[in-house]
């Protein structure tokens, strides 16, 4: 009789759980959680209000606000993206496939060993809010210790919820095998999502609500969660949550999904790449002897001397000139940064990136109504310049950390560290290049809301309006978030870990900003601090030069901790 520990997929599902014990990402996750957890118990709504942390309905609210808010969309696709492409990346496919391991197997125990470990991270958050019934807080209300509610509505609304999107971005890597197309997909999920919501799911009838709602906000007579703003805290803390039989119904169509994406998969999947057909015969030509080899006698051959009547080429040598100073080194910049954007212009995700985040930007003032403040001009340039900036920095995040570390995946970074290119030259291309991907974004942008303000006739256009908000507001903020990931990648040297550091940070600070914490000394992108009446006021331009200012040092730092030496 057959252990099933010791099956091919067994195999394969431990061997990607112990493989992930030693990357630092999960820990990273797993901390980011816990932190996450407590700033929502101890600062949340919850005591103002006075909801009970551990009552059904607050577990259930927070289950459901941690898996839409923090969890699902990026560290889901960290965790889930590349896991195939990693191995034919570093070459192992081949010992791996002479081993007498099946495609399901290898796929099943791919995608299964890494969902583990996400959830065991994600677990953290769960673990920590049961715990966190038994520490007392100031002015909070607690019932009675519970710990079944939190494992319950984990497993209903983050576990499920995860999975079927586990399944998407293992798909898309998967048959792609290219983990920037993941990352793309992460990117654009909160604004996918959302347009889902609004032009699709709201205009079909209820059951392709129930079956077609991956979270299930709409699903139910309230969705699996409700309004609790015009409820009473007595009856929220003594509510009992139950699930309709809809909601159950909407999870197994989660769960149905999965395996159909799986099975997509397991059909599309190649362990070699198609190879070329080659023709069944060769053709061999034979040319005749060289004109210069004669025949003199048996077993003996001379050449004929060589004719130097011929006229030779004058070729003149290049001019050469000298590899120091500051302008060889800017020569050196453009150069390199000429380099990154053809790198640039080869990625496939920017085809589905670029669309995309164009017509999200423009989607609000393209097709519904816009109430002008001040004037048109100024609520156009204001709505594009506010969404495509959020959009933006998640972009630049991802693209940064690929550029800074894609020298070091294709095995290039000796060859690149050994010519003589100084550091900032190295450094500077990199943040330029993607500064400059964003910065011209922004004027396509600007550009398409001119010509949607002109055919739906809010005219007059005024110019100055989009060129000072989005060179006061949006261009320091690119450079600043730019910067700012370059300098992390570089002190982190893991992307990973930068994509969780940065992610993390940001939710952290946008939480911040949202309740009142947004002064503009750690708040530099301005969110929430400005208006288009005080964007020249000297205050206001004082704070866009600390912003570059900060971007700088951040450029500072990084050339002083790279690890490549001068």
């Amino acid at each position: 009789m057959t252990n099933p520990f010791h099956t091919p997929f067994a195999a394969v599902f431990w061997n990607e759980v112990l493989l992930n014990t030693k990357r630092v990402a999960p820990y990273v996750l797993m901390a980011l959680f816990v932190a996450n957890c407590v700033l929502w118990w101890g600062w949340g709504p919850a005591v103002g209000r006075g909801w009970a942390t551990n009552s059904e309905f607050y577990i259930r609210r927070n289950m459901g606000g941690f898996s839409f808010i923090l969890g699902l969309p990026i560290f889901t696709a960290i965790i889930m993206g590349d896991i195939v492409v990693r191995d034919f990346r570093l070459g192992v496919d081949p010992l791996i496939f002479s081993k007498p391991v099946s495609r399901a197997s290898y796929l099943l125990g791919k995608f299964f060993g890494n969902f583990f470990v996400l959830v065991c991270c994600q677990s953290a958050y769960a673990i920590t809010f049961c715990l966190l019934q038994w520490v007392p807080f100031s002015g909070m209300v607690v019932l009675p210790v519970r710990v079944v509610p939190y494992f319950e509505h984990f497993f209903i609304i983050v576990v499920v919820s995860h999975l079927c999107l586990a399944a998407i971005y293992f798909a898309a890597g998967t048959l792609t095998r290219n983990a920037k197309v993941v990352y793309g997909l992460a990117a654009c999920f909160y604004p996918a999502y959302i347009a889902y919501q609004l032009l699709v799911l709201k205009h079909l009838p209820y059951i392709f609500n129930v079956l077609f709602d991956p979270l299930g906000f709409n699903v139910g007579k309230d969705g699996l969660l409700t309004n609790p703003w015009h409820l009473s805290a007595d009856f929220l803390n003594t509510v009992v949550v139950t699930y309709s039989l809809d909601q159950y119904a909407n999870r197994a169509a989660n769960i149905i999904i999965t395996a159909l994406l799986l099975l997509i998969v397991y059909l599309r999947f190649r362990i070699h790449p198609e190879e070329k057909t080659s023709d069944d015969f060769t053709k061999l030509t034979l040319s005749d002897a060289p004109a210069r080899i004669a025949y003199s006698a048996p077993g003996e051959f001379f050449h004929s001397p060589v004719d130097t009547s011929l006229a030779r080429d004058r070729i003149a040598l290049p001019k050469v000139t000298s590899t120091r100073g500051p302008v060889a080194t800017l020569f050196k910049i453009i150069a390199a940064t000429g380099i990154e954007f053809r790198l640039l212009r080869a990625e496939r995700s920017l085809i589905v990136l670029v669309p995309l985040a164009i017509l999200i930007t423009i989607l609000e003032v393209a097709f519904y109504r816009v109430a002008p403040v001040v004037s048109y001009s100024v609520t156009y340039a204001s709505n594009t310049g506010n969404t495509l900036l959020l959009f933006l920095a998640c972009m630049i995040v991802f693209y940064t950390g690929e550029a800074m570390h894609r020298d070091r995946e294709v095995k290039i970074e000796p060859i690149l560290w050994s010519t003589p290119v100084p550091n900032r030259a190295l450094l500077l291309s990199k943040w330029l290049a993607i500064s400059l991907l964003a910065l011209s974004l922004v004027a396509v942008v600007g550009l398409i809301g001119i010509v949607i303000q002109v055919l739906r006739g809010h005219t007059p256009v005024e110019p100055s309006a989009y060129i000072r908000i989005y060179g006061v507001v949006i261009a320091p903020g690119i450079l600043f978030v730019t910067a700012v990931v370059v300098a992390l990648t570089v002190l982190l040297r893991n992307k990973y870990v930068t994509y969780v550091t940065a992610v993390g940070a940001g939710a952290g600070l946008f939480y911040l900003y949202n309740v009142g914490y947004n002064h503009w000394l750690y708040n530099p992108l301005l969110y929430k601090l400005w208006n288009y009446t005080n964007l020249t006021t000297i205050t206001v331009l004082t704070q866009r030069l600390y912003c570059l200012a900060l971007a700088a040092a951040f450029l500072v730092f990084a050339h002083l901790v790279f690890e490549r030496k001068s």
